[in-house]
């Protein structure tokens, strides 16, 4: 990777598309196990020595990622013992997996464009 400019901190373009890749990988959570989690630790791993950019965007989505995880976690526990309000849990289980690919993409334009990126709703898990 680039060493960062410090005259201007501006973000070089590998470091925003590292930053990009950080969020965008997490959609392999729709096909690997907790490859929302996988995806951006393996991006972040790469990325976080070279460049305070990467290591920002990277620490951003594993945050929202782990909030979310443990998020569908508790409401599959909740499913078991609620009964017949399942289907109010079914249907902010979906809000909750719209909201996330919605901040995903939001995210991953921000870092792309050199932006800082931060997700609402998302636990500090990483500082």
């Amino acid at each position: 990777m680039n060493e960062p400019n410090p005259v201007t901190d501006v973000p070089t373009q590998d470091e925003r598309t590292w930053g990009m890749l950080a969020h965008l990988t997490a959609f392999s959570g729709f096909l690997i196990p907790f490859g929302n989690i996988i995806g951006p630790v393996i991006v972040w791993m790469s990325g976080k020595a070279d460049s305070s950019f990467v290591d920002e965007h990277g620490k951003a989505s594993l945050n929202f990622q782990i909030s979310l995880t443990l998020f569908f976690l508790l409401s599959l526990i909740l499913g078991f013992f609620l009964g017949p309000l399942v289907i109010i849990l079914i249907m902010v289980f979906g809000i909750a997996v719209l909201y996330g690919i919605v901040m995903i993409i939001v995210n991953s334009v921000k870092a792309h464009n050199g932006e800082d990126g931060e997700y609402a709703l998302s636990n500090r898990f990483l500082s």
